[in-house]
């Protein structure tokens, strides 16, 4: 008799998880307690795969061998709770696709900023150096979707550490981890060591012969690596000292040094800038010599390198205002960086919806580069509080349009406009996307 696959949730790695446990021969159901987008329920409809939505049929449910529940429900859903009580499996959807990728490499990636940029750089240079290498995970195609219709000698993966609570052998081949900062704790019971802990899970399954690398300048990284055991080889980056084995950044100049062989090319020739991309870079480097890219082939990629949309975008310079889109920055940590990075007087557009965001972190930054801050939501009290002794105009905007319109006013030329939110979007927009999109059509239309 078939083995019984339920899938919990409805979206791009619900219905991917689905057509690859149908491929399999699995006997698959999907339940989702909200609506389908019309292009999933088509999706499952044409591949035969049943399932439900806007309710639970508990009955179909606990008679699964095992569910894979999408990274967005959280463990004290109902479902998953009395799924729990009755002793039922639940893996995550990444861990379902590593079961079934053969012989294939998988490069992971997670940390709490740069995971996309490094992500997407990493498979560039796999494109670049002729590997057939797909980009899936959190950007991109969902893994098991790839794994399903189009496998890949090489997968390059961004994984969410929601997606890594629910692994049991994922092994990634190399893995990297590109930094760890506050965000998500409501879904690690407010406990920091948590969401730590669920991070560092990218190394747990990996052996002597895999690959882990991580930033040795992250201060979370570096106290946490003294309480947990790591198997793999490590390869570490940092800007602070030379090391042997893993990459650093000395007087301008990048090393990438692994026991076979090292490289090293100018930071200056580094098509990202910014003193995070230059971590981002290192560690897509260090990972590509690791699988044994050739050092031109990686040199050629990283000089040619258009970077990830919504994430520090340059949109467009309008009679001499540069405006930037970095929508994707949901977390005050992300708008340090995007600060940090910052060559010209700022006007800085911040807002959205609050995941209990402390301020303080980039008042600094904030005072020697900002010239005036933009509030783009619907409350946007708790940033007039942290900023009115530091900047002395803050004003008020809710939409995309009515934003881009003040921060032109209040900018002049040299200056630069930068939508870096440091919120999740849900207030105004549907997603970080639509917020990125919508600020970019609002620019075109000055």
């Amino acid at each position: 008799m078939n083995k019984k696959l339920v899938i919990l949730g409805g979206g791009e790695s619900g219905v991917g998880a689905a057509l690859l446990g149908k491929r399999q021969g699995y006997d698959v159901f999907l339940s989702d307690q909200g609506t389908l987008k019309p292009i999933y329920r088509t999706t499952l409809a044409e591949a035969g795969i049943e399932f439900e939505e806007q309710h639970t049929t508990m009955e179909r449910l606990s008679a699964a061998d095992e569910v894979v529940k999408s990274p967005g429900i959280p463990e004290t859903n109902d479902t998953v709770v009395a799924l729990r009580a009755l002793g039922i499996p639940l893996i995550s959807e990444i861990e379902l696709a590593y079961r079934h990728v053969g012989t294939s490499r998988v490069l992971a990636i997670t940390g709490t900023n740069g995971k996309s940029t490094t992500t997407t750089m990493l498979w560039h240079i796999c494109q670049k150096a002729g590997l057939d290498a797909a980009l899936v995970g959190n950007i991109g195609r969902s893994f098991a979707w790839q794994v399903a219709e189009a496998p890949k000698p090489v997968y390059v993966v961004e994984v969410s550490s929601f997606q890594l609570d629910d692994i049991v052998t994922f092994r990634p081949h190399v893995a990297i981890l590109t930094n760890i900062t506050e965000d998500h704790l409501d879904r690690y019971q407010y406990r920091m060591e948590n969401y730590i802990r669920s991070k560092f899970r990218i190394t747990l399954n990996q052996t002597p012969s895999d690959v882990f690398i991580y930033n040795l300048d992250d201060a979370v990284i570096e106290k946490a690596l003294s309480s947990i055991s790591i198997k793999a080889t490590e390869r570490p980056i940092t800007m602070k000292r030379e090391i042997p084995n893993g990459a650093f950044i000395k007087d301008g100049d990048m090393y990438v040094r692994t026991s076979q062989d090292y490289m090293s090319m100018s930071v200056f020739d580094f098509a990202l800038k910014g003193k995070h991309n230059q971590y981002n870079t290192m560690a897509a480097c260090i990972a590509a010599a690791t699988i044994d890219i050739r050092k031109e082939k990686i040199r050629e990629a990283v000089m040619d390198f258009q970077g990830v949309e919504h994430r520090l975008e340059p949109v467009a310079t309008i009679r001499g205002v540069q405006f930037i889109n970095d929508s994707k920055a949901t977390n005050v940590n992300s708008v340090w960086y995007a600060l940090e990075s910052m060559t010209r007087p700022t006007v800085l557009i911040l807002g959205g919806v609050d995941k209990g965001n402390d301020y303080e972190l980039i008042r600094e930054l904030v005072q020697e580069k900002v010239k005036a801050i933009v509030c783009l939501g619907t409350d946007n009290q708790k940033i007039h509080d942290a900023f009115q002794d530091t900047i002395s105009v803050i004003v008020e905007s809710h939409s995309a349009e009515e934003a881009v319109q003040a921060s032109y006013q209040l900018a002049e030329k040299g200056d630069a406009v930068l939508l870096s939110p440091a919120c999740a979007s849900f207030d105004l927009f549907k997603n970080f996307e639509d917020r990125g999109n919508q600020f970019k059509q609002a620019v075109r239309n000055l």
